[in-house]
């Protein structure tokens, strides 16, 4: 059989920013923990001095964000470990566990703190004063978080683009959890600061606690809301994420083009950790040469899609002339 030039892998949803330039992931998390550290300490400066329920939500919002990024700056590198013996696959997974801890963070620490403590000042209401203070403390955050969330945003636009696909919809598919979890608790974030500023406003004016206590509430509500779907999709790829149809199809016309590939009859292809893929297919070669050059071309093929940093482990294996054909030339 005559040797075909390399394969060229097709780009999956996040593959060139997360494996070709992790950094830019790692410099997101680290800004975003720079942010909410400051952040945080403002604002429980701010809710000792003010009394508010919503400033003591946001800041409870703002010291779990921060816990959050440790979990993240440790997914980060755990994930990028090589494959070894013990774990063929390599430790891409790692990601998915440790951004769980820091949506379980998030949900506990923030949601469920500030739900509590919302239905306490209901109960018996504090009063508040300083509300200057309070004031000041949400617009310095909300500077704070907004540059964490530009970072974020431009990272996820710039993916995203490559595919033509709307931003918020590759951060939600993506198999980027960092990218996912640092976007979604940025967002919160400065809709978490606009509830605590109307409620501590609504307090100001009507000289009544209960905006402010609902204002906590609502906090806690959005941060579990955040949690819950973070939660999800880190459980939908731990337990084995399939790429989009898209990429299949992708994928399908790659290997087609090549010459000494007739049919593809298999194709499995899931993520193992943030941008990468194991990919196992069946295909039919062209002709009907001898079991000794048809394992060689097939190893061939293996070995030259392993070289892409985006494919973890591939496996082929030959179809049999009675296993109908995955895709048909107008499909793909």
């Amino acid at each position: 059989m005559t040797r075909r030039p390399g394969i060229a892998v097709p780009r999956t949803e996040d593959a060139p920013q997360q494996r070709q330039g992790g950094g830019s992931s790692t410099l997101t998390v680290i800004i975003a923990f720079g942010a909410n550290l400051l952040v945080a300490a403002a604002k429980s400066a701010a809710a000792v001095v003010t009394g508010s329920a919503s400033m003591t939500a946001e800041a409870a919002h703002s010291w779990a964000d921060t816990g959050n990024q440790v979990f993240l700056l440790v997914a980060e590198k755990k994930s990028k470990k090589g494959r070894d013996q013990t774990h063929p696959m390599g430790f891409g997974r790692e990601a998915y566990v440790w951004s769980m801890f820091a949506a379980f963070g998030l949900f506990t620490a923030g949601a469920v703190f500030s739900i509590m403590h919302g239905i306490q000042q209901l109960i018996e209401p504090e009063p508040a004063a300083d509300f200057v203070i309070a004031y000041i403390v949400l617009a310095i955050s909300f500077v704070l978080e907004g540059v964490s969330f530009l970072q974020a945003y431009r990272q996820a636009r710039s993916s995203a683009a490559r595919y033509r696909r709307h931003t918020l919809e590759h951060v939600v598919n993506s198999s980027n959890p960092t990218l996912r979890a640092v976007f979604a608790e940025d967002s919160a974030a400065l809709v978490g600061i606009l509830i605590a500023f109307a409620g501590i406003l609504l307090h100001e004016l009507t000289g009544s606690a209960v905006p402010d206590a609902v204002g906590s509430i609502l906090i806690g509500v959005l941060l579990g809301v955040i949690a819950v779907v973070l939660i999800d999709r880190n459980r939908r790829f731990l337990v084995g994420q399939s790429v989009t149809p898209e990429i299949r199809r992708l994928t399908a016309r790659m290997l087609l083009q090549q010459p000494q590939i007739e049919r593809v009859t298999y194709l499995h292809m899931e993520f193992v950790g943030p941008g990468r893929l194991y990919l196992v297919a069946a295909v039919d070669l062209v002709g009907n040469d001898t079991e000794r050059h048809v394992a060689v071309a097939l190893r061939g093929i293996e070995r030259r899609l392993e070289e892409d940093e985006l494919i973890e482990e591939a496996v082929f294996t030959l179809s049999t002339p009675d296993e109908p054909s995955l895709f048909e030339d107008d499909e793909v």
